[in-house]
């Protein structure tokens, strides 16, 4: 039977995507004694954040940030944020956590979903839980010989070693005939893992929207 906490974790529409004792080097604030990572995996968070707030006009940071301090202080925890500042090292937490690997796109990978899932938050305990080390596994990159990843953005943007954003940005934004938006990355909707878990089309296009708006900043 899976340990409450996580029980309690996934009622709330989220999912455990790792945990670990903390180190002194792994820079967890707040003297913290246990820490798990949860996020989305797949559609179902953001089937909750649609049915609670408005996602033409609220913004997913701030509904998580509501949704998750309540979570935390029902679970005797705090909640830290990847959109915090100063920046928080989650995709290292993430490998310390058995969360995945990087893949040649720069994104985390998980074995079971994919590049379909994302760190919302991190839970900070001031004790720690007679849990498992969660292992991820091996990295399913290494056994894809064909990373079609790399070969379907239409701007090549991706070279698995580096990510030209602003070749990425400007496609979308002034490229409207081959352009990702709003059905989602190219390159990510090419990796065959997790397909199950691939977003829905409202929640792709919620994602392109913000990382459309983000470009169009840079470029005024």
């Amino acid at each position: 039977m899976e340990h409450p906490v996580l029980m309690r974790i996934r009622r709330e529409g989220f999912t455990p995507l790792g945990w670990f004792v903390p180190k002194p080097t792994d820079d967890v604030p707040d003297d913290a004694k246990f820490v798990i990572l949860i996020g989305n995996a797949g559609p179902e968070m953001f089937r909750r954040f649609a049915s609670e707030r408005n996602p033409a006009a609220d913004l997913m940071d701030d509904w998580t940030r509501d949704s998750i301090d309540q979570l935390a202080a029902d679970l005797d925890s705090k909640a830290v944020y990847p959109f915090d500042r100063p920046h928080l090292p989650f995709l290292t937490w993430a490998r310390r956590g058995g969360g995945g690997y990087v893949s040649p796109l720069g994104l985390n990978i998980h074995p079971t979903y994919g590049l379909w899932h994302a760190y919302r938050a991190a839970l900070l305990f001031p004790v720690a839980f007679d849990l498992p080390r969660h292992d991820a596994g091996a990295s399913p990159c290494d056994g894809c010989a064909a990373k079609p990843c790399l070969s379907a953005c239409p701007v090549h943007a991706f070279d698995g070693k580096s990510y030209d954003v602003a070749a990425c940005g400007q496609h979308i934004l002034l490229d409207r005939t081959q352009s990702c938006d709003p059905g989602g990355c190219k390159a990510r909707l090419a990796c065959p893992v997790g397909k199950t878990f691939t977003y829905s089309p409202a929640q792709m296009a919620f994602h392109m929207k913000a990382f459309v708006r983000e470009r169009a900043k840079e470029l005024l």
